[in-house]
């Protein structure tokens, strides 16, 4: 059988390439930092989520290795069996208290974090309104459920507004959106979608995945950016970008949200707990957080720089303040070919091409890090001019 399936698999493969959308991986020999080793060639890292340059901060390699000793390698089970650890139930009430939120549930990742909400809260009685650009794991995660599911285009407002109309009759209403999305940089206009929250009755979810630890003036996530936080009823999350980069999610929540999450979320029921060396490290980097601005503040100053620079030097990139800068290129080959050229000059960043944006939108994402210096930066610019030359 599998002989057939083969020829099938390998010629979508070798469609897949002949498009210039093959998706390769580099092996990186170096801790994420940035600066790496790919190939044998040290090279800049601007493609890491790595925003505060805490991946390979010796304070929270410290803090994990002080952890292992501590908590021990594993859970083996699930929260409600034995894999529960007062670790667990700090990190929790942490994030809660971070975030302005009334709970917390860890999950394995954001990923998993997403597809368990839904089906959890919302039946055949319900409306989910998801905005255009979401996430894949809120796609994912709302084709889970059976609610009606509607559908608004990036940030308007306009049609925000028509699709709750349209779900007027529901039991629930629920609006989700990512605060940051993570191929454009654009942020989500949350106190607009709060406002039409309220006049429709509807409940608001934010998968903050690109925001919290450095967006708004403490850190805190769109929510705070936009002075929104008490109005939020769900946010969702990672630990794996900004918060350390290593791995883990969370849903922080309405209390009896998380409650409920607690007893039905399939995802949480079902997999193993958080290493607990993970939930002890995030607890040192939210002491960090809570008591320095110093990475913020670089990572700002560092963003600006290199959008400053790239806009002089002529790059077509899309607007906006975030550390995520989409250099667009359009063709899909193009952006692959121009990102190994990068790799060529020093420059270790990845062309995006369909389907994880739309056709003809390909284009190479810059992530900024407060890890790097203001030359790290401008070497990036250079090579980027000398690249399109090529």
């Amino acid at each position: 059988m599998f002989t057939n399936v083969r020829e099938q698999l390998r010629a979508t493969l070798d469609e897949i390439t002949e498009a210039g959308l093959l998706k390769p991986e580099r092996v990186i020999s170096t801790p994420q930092s940035s600066q790496v080793s790919v190939a044998g060639r040290e090279v800049l890292n601007f493609c890491a989520n790595n925003y505060l340059g805490l991946a390979d901060d010796p304070r929270v390699i410290e803090a994990a290795k002080q952890a292992l000793d501590r908590w021990g390698f594993g859970m083996a089970s699930v929260r409600f069996i034995c894999g529960t650890q007062e670790v667990h139930k700090e990190l929790e009430s942490r994030l809660s208290d971070f975030l302005g939120m009334e709970d917390t549930v860890l999950y394995s990742s954001c990923f998993d974090a997403n597809g368990g909400v839904f089906e959890t809260l919302l039946d055949a009685q319900d409306a989910v309104i998801s905005d255009a650009l979401n996430h894949a794991s809120i796609i994912d995660g709302i084709r889970l459920s059976k609610a009606k599911r509607l559908r608004y285009a990036n940030r308007d407002m306009a049609e925000l507004e028509s699709r709750l109309k349209e779900a007027s009759d529901a039991r629930r209403r629920l609006i989700v959106t990512d605060g940051v999305f993570s191929m454009d940089g654009y942020v989500a206009p949350l106190r607009e979608i709060c406002d039409l929250a309220d006049r429709y009755d509807a409940m608001v979810m934010v998968d903050d995945s690109h925001a919290v630890g450095f967006v708004g003036p403490t850190g805190r996530g769109t929510p705070e950016l936009h002075g929104v936080t008490d109005r939020i009823d769900i946010i969702t999350g990672t630990l794996g970008k900004a918060l350390g980069g290593a791995s883990g999610g969370y849903v922080s929540a309405r209390k009896e949200i998380c409650e409920l999450l607690r007893q039905r979320s399939r995802p949480y029921l079902f997999s193993n707990s958080l290493a607990p060396v993970i939930a002890a490290a995030s607890l040192r980097i939210l002491d960090l957080l809570e008591t320095t601005s110093e990475a913020r503040e670089r990572l700002r100053a560092n963003t600006a720089r290199f959008r400053e620079g790239m806009t002089k030097a002529g790059f077509d990139i899309l607007p906006g303040d975030h550390p995520i800068v989409p250099v667009m290129i359009g063709d899909a080959a193009e952006a692959a070919a121009m990102a190994e050229r990068l790799l060529d000059l020093g420059i270790y960043v990845i062309g995006f091409s369909y389907p994880v944006v739309p056709h003809g939108q390909a284009r190479i994402r810059v992530q900024l890090s407060a890890a790097h210096s203001p030359e790290d930066v401008d070497r990036a610019i250079e090579a980027f001019t000398q690249a399109r030359a090529a």
